[in-house]
């Protein structure tokens, strides 16, 4: 009880709104040391307003989400650095800025319903997860899929809605969607997902080779599709029917 009358005292906590909010802070609390605190401000100040990435809601996301929670515990101290980090399963944590970046790009508000395609580490959900109403998020393999739905408990995710399947089909029952993610390089767009995307919605896609990938923003509008090439990037590869076959 001392210890939440501690916390009552501080302004952060008085805005938070419910039961399951105070839960999730209660746990960062735990396991975010003033150290982390600092090497994440430090990656927000100095590798992603930077380079240019300026929307408000993205900035305070990327300050809020405890990227160390999200590796594995001998990589922690690695975990604000200018880069990705492998997470298992021959799959990578994104570089810091390329999360904000494709976040900025896909333009997200509180009230839209958002789908992401590679749950992977569960960063990038969380990163929306601060600023959308709900997000959809689909892992093909169980191992990260399971990984991330505990993470995503235990820091109080509860407007995440996880999906273990293959990604490039979509999630139908569930459509149309605001913003579409995809945190693989394709090696096109996967038509499905093209089609459960609502009118004016938005989707960011790496597509190109298996080696490397241009980022595609693409907004949906009635009249047909506006593409728009965000530079140069590389993923692992999108997996699934509608992708990169399975070696």
């Amino acid at each position: 009880m001392h210890f939440l009358r501690l916390l009552r005292q501080r302004s952060r906590f008085w805005r938070l709104t419910d039961r399951r909010e105070i839960d999730k802070y209660l746990i960062i609390m735990h396991d975010d040391s003033p150290r982390y605190k600092r090497q994440r401000e430090a990656m927000v100040r100095n590798q992603i307003e930077a380079r240019g990435v300026s929307d408000p809601k993205v900035l305070e996301a990327m300050r809020r989400v405890p990227r160390h929670l999200f590796v594995n515990e001998a990589l922690r101290d690695q975990a604000y650095n200018d880069h990705p980090l492998p997470i298992g399963e021959q799959q990578t944590i994104s570089q810091p800025y390329i999360v904000a970046m494709m976040t900025e790009a896909l333009q997200v508000d509180q009230e839209d319903r958002v789908l992401e395609i590679g749950t992977g580490s569960g960063y990038q959900a969380a990163v929306l997860a601060e600023i959308a109403y709900r997000v959809y998020t689909i892992e093909r393999n169980r191992t990260l899929y399971e990984n991330a739905r505990k993470i995503f408990e235990q820091l109080g995710y509860y407007n995440i809605i996880s999906r273990y399947s293959d990604g490039t089909i979509g999630w139908r029952e569930e459509s149309p969607f605001d913003a579409i993610i995809i945190t693989a390089g394709a090696p096109e767009i996967p038509k499905p997902l093209m089609d459960q995307l609502a009118i004016g919605g938005r989707m960011v896609v790496p597509v190109g080779s298996s080696f490397s990938q241009k980022m595609a923003k693409v907004v949906k509008e009635e009249q047909g599709i506006h593409q728009t090439d965000l530079g140069g990037c590389r993923f692992v590869r999108l997996v699934g029917q509608y992708g990169w076959k399975d070696d």
